[in-house]
């Protein structure tokens, strides 16, 4: 984890550089790894998706065999090679971004010991507010609870299924704002900056990139279906 702390904290360094002002960096630095993080999130959307195209015939297999376990899985997994799709791949761009996360985490709990400033002298220098903020060192700030917890809450809204919307999605919408609340609050000020930040930039995401893959994935799918549909001559 120190070598993925110790690469980002020299490029938030580089971004410190160019930038020469703390707040302004970390929000370029959040939205440079977020946009390096596309391809991965690209991925997990289409597996996702094709996931979602075949819930009607897994549960109908899961119902058919309901009653020989062994027979189910070859069948499910008969599925997935006809679909050509990795029921793993979905989680896989999570579990490599989590590493990456966490860095991200530290570096900017501690910009100096993961190089970004060469000693806290030059980071209390650096540190000289942001926006309202008097240091993006200090903690307990209402504005960024909520500035957190409404972000969060608008991204879980607009990336919940409509199908999902109700039930356990919907308690897990409001947990989420309620966690981003806390975390904006408790966080130290620039914690807090990239978490909200992160949450503004996904939600641009959904409706510049996500959404628009999501149409193109169902369309096609359209158009596959109505080629394979049985031409009548009139």
């Amino acid at each position: 984890m120190n070598i993925i702390g110790n690469l980002l904290g020299h490029v938030l360094r580089v971004i410190y550089e160019i930038v020469q002002n703390y707040g302004w960096s970390i929000i370029a630095f959040t939205i440079l790894v977020k946009i390096l993080l596309l391809p991965l999130t690209i991925k997990q959307t289409k597996s996702t998706k094709a996931m979602q195209d075949i819930q009607p015939k897994l549960q109908e297999i899961q119902e058919k065999y309901k009653d020989k376990p062994e027979k189910q899985q070859q069948e499910i997994m008969k599925l997935y090679q006809e679909a050509k799709i990795n029921p793993l791949a979905g989680c896989l761009p999570l579990l490599i971004q989590m590493p990456i996360i966490i860095g991200l985490f530290s570096v900017l709990r501690d910009p100096v010991a993961y190089g970004v400033f060469t000693n806290e002298a030059a980071f209390k220098v650096a540190d000289t507010g942001f926006l309202w903020l008097s240091s993006l060192t200090s903690t307990h700030h209402i504005e960024m609870g909520i500035l957190s917890g409404v972000s969060a809450y608008v991204m879980q809204k607009i990336m919940t299924p409509p199908d999902q919307a109700e039930g356990p999605m919907k308690t897990m919408t409001y947990v989420m704002a309620a966690m981003s609340f806390y975390w904006g609050y408790t966080f130290t000020a620039g914690l807090a900056l990239y978490w909200t930040v992160s949450n503004l930039f996904s939600i641009a995401q959904y409706y510049l990139v996500m959404n628009p893959l999501k149409a193109k994935l169902a369309n096609s799918k359209e158009e596959v279906i109505n080629e394979t549909k049985p031409k009548f001559k009139k």
